[in-house]
């Protein structure tokens, strides 16, 4: 998935909350009002963070609002489709082939990458490949003009000025050219799509030329998504998703993302790998059903999170996972056959009668996110329905 169809809400890393919030209160507005004054304020904020003026002045000097950018920030849309429909599309044929491919060519930047940080090669290919196919589409938007917008924009400004400081930083180490830097439409940069702040954290030269290059450069692109993945969580060694078959006799109320059971318990239940055999019984598990309980069935460990991490839609974290599944040799799963969703409008309709029932659902969108997966859950089962969180034209009518 290329980058610019979504925008990833995920926290602001470390470096960038503690700058943020240590940078003099005063400095100017967080967002909107003049354009202008507002660049004054990030400028100031640079400044005081240590970063040069002639650094600041390069990249703010060359900003620009863009209202292209706000629109797509408004409707995203993509994650609208069911798991098996995205991850279809997403994970063809061709792509595993390039992605193997790929594992083989830069076979020893990925050894290199395990060995530091503990993160295997599908994990990283998998991001790699549904980001930007490989580096073949990496948007073609201006970073600069798309964090200064989404900064100034108050919607999520606590997420994008972080960024823009760091495309600052990124510039003065000669990584980034305000003018022609390009990517996605949320800002995100280079072949595996990562927000400036996060590469000055998390940045690696692979190739050892002295910079880090995440457009050009695979070996920068891969040491640099390793260390973003282990910073945040990945536990080294352990699976992170794994297709069972279940039996239709579930303690429904346990599945779901909540935590709290084990492989070991979910064998007791008659839960059974679809092939191969389980981790460590007293390993975590959590049972997620994307498409309900007659659709494909996983066991998420805790490095699953890491997906929710990088990117928070169920559907893309999902596929993403289970894409570095395959790419790591797991067969492909079993479509089963779930029963028919909702409609657009029907989805929007579940989600004013789930809010009106007071589940909050964030907003009425249309996509079943994870608000209305759970709101779903706690009303199938006050139905005594088998709460497998997917909505259906039979739930929709009983509400």
């Amino acid at each position: 998935m290329t980058g610019h169809l979504k925008a990833r809400l995920r926290a602001l890393s470390l470096t960038a909350i503690v700058a943020t919030a240590t940078a003099p209160a005063a400095l100017a507005q967080q967002c909107g009002g003049d354009f202008g004054q507002f660049l004054d304020g990030v400028r100031q904020e640079a400044l005081a963070q240590g970063l040069s003026q002639q650094a600041a002045d390069r990249v703010l000097g060359a900003a620009r609002q863009d209202q292209q950018i706000l629109a797509h920030d408004r409707g995203q849309s993509v994650f609208k489709q069911d798991f098996l429909e995205f991850s279809q599309r997403m994970i063809s044929a061709n792509r595993m082939q390039n992605g193997q491919a790929n594992m083989q060519r830069y076979a020893d930047t990925f050894a290199r990458a395990e060995q530091q940080y503990g993160v295997p090669a599908a994990v990283i290919t998998a991001f790699w490949g549904l980001e930007t196919d490989f580096g073949a589409v990496q948007g073609n938007i201006n970073t600069v003009n798309a964090l200064a917008t989404l900064a100034h924009d108050c919607r999520r400004p606590e997420l994008f000025r972080p960024h823009l400081i760091g495309a600052i930083a990124m510039a003065e180490r000669g990584d980034l050219e305000p003018a022609s830097m390009t990517g996605a439409w949320a800002g995100e940069i280079g072949q595996v799509q990562m927000l400036p702040a996060d590469i000055i954290e998390y940045g690696v030269d692979g190739d050892g030329d002295g910079h880090v290059d995440m457009k050009n450069s695979a070996p920068d692109a891969i040491m640099t998504a390793a260390n973003f993945i282990r910073g945040l969580g990945w536990r080294a060694g352990e699976p992170w998703l794994q297709e069972v078959t279940i039996p239709q006799t579930l303690p429904w109320e346990r599945t779901g993302l909540q935590p709290g059971t084990t492989v070991g318990e979910w064998q007791q239940m008659g839960v059974q790998p679809r092939n191969g055999s389980f981790p460590n019984p007293g390993l975590e598990a959590r049972l997620i059903m994307p498409q309900g309980r007659n659709g494909p069935v996983f066991l998420a460990y805790p490095n699953y999170d890491v997906y929710l991490e990088w990117n928070q839609s169920f559907i893309y974290t999902t596929s993403a996972a289970y894409f570095a599944t395959r790419l790591a040799g797991a067969d492909r799963y079993s479509a089963g056959n779930p029963d028919p969703g909702l409609s657009d409008d029907q989805m929007m309709a579940l989600q004013q009668r789930l809010q009106a029932r007071g589940h909050d659902v964030g907003k009425i969108d249309g996509i079943l996110g994870g608000g209305t997966r759970a709101a779903v859950r706690a009303e199938q089962m006050r139905l005594g329905l088998p709460a497998d969180g997917w909505p259906t034209p039979s739930l929709l009518s009983q509400l």
